[in-house]
């Protein structure tokens, strides 16, 4: 065998390694492209050509290889959130940090009263709809941030100052978390609000010593109010007290006299009855029956007959005994 024929079967040979070289190759490669794994928290979307094919949920699924299909993964089970007026700055030993420096235009707040006040909140969202998220509109987030900042702005606007930084916290971040919903679902952006949280609502800065000294003084007048209120109270409850007792006293009185002259009356009538029947009778009896109360209250009495002569001297015990 000649030099060429000996080099030829070496091209030959390495052709063929070559080949297969590049068979085993592809197959890796198409073995590996056409197979996509979904996270537990996630949903794909699967693209051919920048058409839209359908969203798949977690797990193992087949594509087209080599970018054919394309598959975008979509965290739909994840809680994501906005914050407005501050930022997370860092989280270390299960300790939060926050900053609020260069973020005043989200946060200061005009309110219905024409004061302003410095609300910081946080908005949290899942994502309904992946395909819509990702393709109705260019930048979900700027969006979901202008929506939540408009609609903030407008329920502060529509309440007193002392009522945001006071009572009115949990109706501004319910009332702020529907109007928010109602609008991203006419925006068909498929975002769910989670909920919307005040962070922290005050005053601004520059006025915040003097707010603060207002509310103290207001403070103070409640509690006087309050405690003169207690007072009145107590001075009212305790005179209407005793004047009731009074008043039940008379009328118990005024019963009981009521009742012992019918009982006298009636008694009297029965005995009018009885002597209208036999008045000589019923004349001694109540002889003997007045008598005898009257001496039921003397003691040492002795009574004699007159007609008994040589009675000698009756003493009582008291004269007996040297008293």
């Amino acid at each position: 065998m000649n030099d060429w024929d000996k080099a030829k079967a070496d091209l030959q040979k390495n052709g063929k390694t070559f080949f297969s070289i590049f068979i085993i190759v592809l197959v890796l490669i198409v073995g590996k492209t056409s197979f996509y794994t979904v996270e537990p928290d996630e949903e794909a979307i699967v693209i051919r050509f920048g058409k839209y094919i359908g969203t798949y949920p977690p797990g193992l699924h087949f594509k087209l290889p080599l970018n054919i299909d394309k598959a975008i993964r979509v965290k739909t089970k994840r809680v994501l959130q906005e914050e407005f007026g501050f930022r997370t700055a860092s989280t270390r030993f299960r300790r939060t940090t926050y900053s609020t420096d260069g973020y005043e235009d989200e946060s200061l707040i005009l309110t219905g009263d024409l004061n302003v006040a410095d609300v910081e909140w946080v908005i949290q969202y899942q994502i309904s709809d992946p395909f819509k998220y990702l393709f109705q509109t260019s930048d979900p987030i700027s969006n979901i941030r202008d929506v939540s900042e408009s609609i903030m702005r407008r329920v502060v606007g529509d309440r007193l100052v002392t009522e945001v930084l006071t009572t009115g916290r949990v109706e501004i971040s319910n009332d702020a978390e529907e109007l928010m919903q109602d609008v991203l679902d006419k925006y068909d952006m498929g975002v769910k609000i989670v909920s919307v949280k005040l962070q922290d609502v005050n005053p601004p800065q520059v006025v915040k010593k003097s707010f603060n000294e207002v509310n103290e003084a207001k403070q103070e007048q409640e509690k006087m109010i309050n405690q003169a209120e207690e007072a009145y109270n107590k001075v009212i409850f305790e005179a209407s007290g005793k004047a009731n007792k009074v008043l039940s006293q008379a009328e118990g009185f005024s019963q009981e006299l009521i009742n012992t002259a019918k009982g006298d009356a009636s008694r009297f009538e029965q005995v009018l009855v009885e002597y209208r029947r036999a008045p000589r009778i019923t004349k001694r009896r109540i002889y003997l029956e007045t008598m005898q109360s009257l001496f039921t209250d003397i003691d040492d009495i002795t009574i004699v007959d007159p007609k008994i002569k040589g009675l000698l001297p009756v003493f009582s015990r008291e004269v007996v005994n040297g008293k």
